[in-house]
């Protein structure tokens, strides 16, 4: 079968919805002739026959409106893809694919999603939870476009925008002796088991906390990569642990949350990007960073 032509296509239309060769011809500003052979080369190409001639209305046969469905969708596709290629050329629409950790699901991430589908609509965005270091290996090969991760990273490789700071709380089993109210010190935290972060794939958090416990004799215990396990473990009583702020916005049952006193550095969250990725959709979603709402 050969390939059909959009003008094969519209003409079958026309004269589906005319229900007359001559009334088609005029609308396609054509003599009517030309506009038979087109049909019969149309009909030939399919090998069905699309209309019923042997009344004086032309009308379809079954397998002509069932191709009617069909052709009228390859038409708006025809007709759409001109302004399609334009919106995407613009970064109004396309895809991004955004890798985010589990942590950064808690606060920033779905305030974000809300802002991008309410300034670009026509971008698809496309989700996968990982850690940080398997983010900065998926925008490396192209599987991801953005990152929303922790440092350290290469700035010369990626650039980047800081998007969300916040502050670290101890989270201890509900039963602790440490679960009352009110701020406690770091020092305090000393003969405690608590439970840590695994250096390689969480080594952000790993390097903070450890930081902040240097001065503090404690004892370490399961080695862990996402909040939401170590809080389970929490509340089962294995130990205490460091965890962001809005970790609290998940509620667990079992655990009490303390604020600290005396630690300064904040747990940060960055946009990251290839310096060379030529995503137009990227660049808008970049943008609209600047006009992120605070968080309430």
């Amino acid at each position: 079968m050969s390939m059909l032509s959009l003008e094969q296509v519209r003409g079958f239309v026309t004269v589906a919805e005319e229900g007359n060769f001559r009334r088609a011809a005029e609308r396609l500003r054509m003599t009517q002739p030309p506009l038979s052979r087109q049909i019969q080369k149309l009909e030939r190409d399919i090998g069905v026959e699309l209309f019923d001639r042997t009344q004086r209305q032309v009308q379809l046969t079954p397998a002509g409106a069932v191709f009617l469905t069909e052709a009228r969708r390859l038409l708006a596709l025809a007709d759409a893809a001109p302004g399609t290629a334009r919106l995407v050329a613009a970064g109004g629409a396309g895809t991004v694919r955004i890798g985010f950790t589990a942590a950064s699901g808690f606060g920033f991430l779905g305030r974000f999603l809300n802002h991008i589908e309410a300034g670009l609509d026509r971008v698809e965005i496309v989700l996968r939870e990982m850690v940080s270091s398997d983010q900065f290996e998926n925008l490396r090969s192209g599987s991801l476009d953005l990152a929303l991760a922790r440092p350290p990273f290469d700035r010369t490789e990626f650039d980047s925008r800081l998007v969300h700071s916040e502050g670290l709380m101890l989270a201890v089993p509900e039963q602790h002796k440490l679960a009352g109210e009110g701020p406690i010190a770091i020092e305090d935290l000393g003969g405690e088991t608590l439970l840590v972060y695994a250096p390689g794939p969480a080594r952000y958090f790993a390097d903070l906390v450890s930081g902040i416990l240097a001065a503090v004799p404690y004892t370490a215990t399961h080695e862990l990569t996402q909040v939401h396990t170590m809080l389970a473990l929490v509340a089962a009583g294995r130990g205490s642990a460091l965890v962001p702020e809005t970790a609290t916005h998940l509620h667990p049952d079992g655990v009490r949350f303390r604020p600290l006193i005396g630690v300064e550095d904040p747990v940060v969250l960055h946009a990251i990007w290839r310096r060379d990725c030529a995503n137009p959709a990227l660049h808008r979603v970049i943008e609209l960073l600047d006009s992120l709402p605070p968080a309430p």
